[in-house]
């Protein structure tokens, strides 16, 4: 399965890769939200490779092209994640895929085309980036940290918008990164490049493959308040392990 799924991850990279830079078609699948043609395309090659391979497994897909039947497999999907950077050609997006086994993390996929980085993370066998095994950073401290984070799409309408969180982690660290893409930015985690992610109003598409990542790593996840997390928890902190406690006290700080 991990075979299959890194082939289809690199199609649907390569599908990306393709029409990056292009003028796209730009629809609002919410009120916030924007969807791109490259979405779709990416979400149907995904769906379709998967479905093929693995006929009596279960597909959630963030565009809604997914499969619901009765199994013990799940397969978690975001064909793009980092649409508004891509609609933009700004460099920073990412196929994600995932694979729950009876709920549980099984397999991990977050593939970035433009610097052909596939990060793969297996349960009980470790992450792994183009080969060279992960490990999350040592940075003792959250003052000493670089630190990510994202905001809902709805910021400009929500006083649940993470601003006042940000203001605080900003004040509090070596500084706090805003990218745009869940998935990446959680592969960073694990990978050692950044201490830390937080984030709310999360799907489980954009979490999935990064948080076993994280884990595979050797790193921590949680809840705001500590508790313990799973891809249907729409808030999540992603950490290191050593910054974990201080990261849960700055967000809950008043």
């Amino acid at each position: 399965m991990l075979r299959v799924a890194t082939e289809i991850a690199r199609r649907a990279g390569a599908l990306l890769l393709d029409g990056f830079e292009r003028r796209h078609t730009l629809e609002l699948k919410s009120a916030y939200e924007v969807v791109t043609e490259m979405d779709r395309a990416s979400e149907s090659l995904i769906v379709t490779a998967i479905s093929r391979a693995f006929p009596d497994h279960a597909i959630v897909a963030e565009e809604g092209s997914g499969i619901e039947q009765d199994s013990p497999f799940l397969w978690v999907i975001d064909p793009l994640d980092g649409t508004n950077n891509y609609a933009h050609a700004f460099p920073f997006f990412a196929v994600s895929i995932a694979l729950l086994e009876q709920g549980a993390l099984r397999l991990g996929i977050v593939f970035d085309p433009l610097r052909d980085e596939l990060f793969v993370a297996e349960r009980d066998s470790g992450a792994w980036c183009n080969n060279r095994r992960l490990h999350v950073s040592a940075t003792p401290s959250l003052a000493a940290s670089l630190v990510s984070t994202g905001f809902p799409y709805d910021y400009a309408a929500s006083t649940e918008n993470n601003a006042a969180q940000f203001d605080r982690v900003q004040a509090r660290t070596q500084g706090v990164r805003r990218a745009g893409a869940a998935a990446l930015d959680l592969a960073y985690v694990a990978a050692g490049r950044l201490d830390a992610h937080w984030e709310l109003r999360l799907k489980p598409w954009d979490s999935a493959a990064g948080a076993l990542l994280i884990q595979e790593a050797g790193g921590r996840l949680s809840d705001w308040h500590g508790n313990a997390w799973d891809p249907w928890n729409d808030r999540l902190i992603a950490s290191n392990g050593h910054i974990h406690n201080e990261l849960i006290a700055a967000l809950a700080a008043p």
